[in-house]
């Protein structure tokens, strides 16, 4: 089984600032995209809170980039490029976990964090190819997906499986260690010892508990093997990320 820590959602080069969390909740923000999309914010319910967390930069009747999209307890993401390659290279498939994070920060406050938002189990891969069409969209979700639109890499590959976006913005979920730069992850101590793409030099882990996260990079994949106590820890991040911030 395999873990990948996948980066989504508004940052310092995508959007410009980080999503917002507002009364609790956490509300990762597509990032705007100008073509391969046929959804606006608007169309997502996002018009005010995107202009507000922009000062009016971008509009409800900008375009963006919905996924990874959840629907019904269902997730579709899409991947391609160099990106695409890295989780084929890595064996990415059916029975591995997909936990998306992003950059986030509370109204009113400076605490800019990385925290997880969401989560998809993967139960098929489906290879789109360059030239997907509309009879490609995932059954079950409402708005096509982008990476069924226009051209794209030849790689151009959709994740399905189960899923959900989370509605509370608990500390679990935080990867940021309070009071440090955002790239300064708490991670389990089982992280070091298991590995993770993109983070083979010494220097970036302090400790067993401390990981600096590079600056640049999507998909960065731990393969955790049999090991119960990811395991464990995995089935601990998904229960969360399914609990309601109305259940405490």
């Amino acid at each position: 089984m395999k873990i990948i820590f996948s980066r989504k959602g508004f940052d310092s080069g995508a959007g410009g600032v980080p999503s917002p969390i507002i009364a609790g909740r956490p509300i990762s923000l597509p990032i705007p995209t100008k073509h391969r999309s046929e959804t606006t914010y608007a169309d997502l319910g996002l018009s005010d809170i995107v202009e507000a967390a922009t000062n009016g930069r971008i509009t409800g009747g900008n375009l963006c980039h919905p996924d990874p999209m959840f629907q019904v307890g269902r997730c579709a993401f899409g991947q391609t490029g160099t990106a695409q390659a890295h989780l084929a290279n890595n064996a990415v498939g059916a029975g591995d976990v997909f936990l998306f994070f992003g950059l986030f920060s509370q109204q009113g406050s400076r605490d800019r964090h990385h925290r997880l938002f969401g989560y998809l189990r993967v139960d098929e891969v489906v290879v789109l190819g360059a030239n997907p069409t509309a009879a490609n969209q995932p059954p079950g979700f409402a708005r096509q997906h982008p990476h069924t639109i226009g051209d794209w890499k030849p790689n151009n590959t959709l994740y399905l499986g189960t899923g959900q976006v989370t509605d509370t913005a608990s500390e679990a979920l935080r990867l940021t260690w309070p009071g440090c730069a955002v790239s300064r992850w708490r991670v389990p101590e089982w992280l070091r010892e298991v590995g993770l793409t993109y983070h083979g030099r010494t220097e970036r882990w302090d400790g067993n508990d401390t990981l600096n996260v590079a600056a640049r990079g999507q998909e960065f994949i731990a393969d955790i093997g049999e090991r119960t106590d990811a395991r464990q820890w995995c089935d601990g991040i998904l229960s969360t990320l399914g609990r309601s911030s109305g259940e405490g």
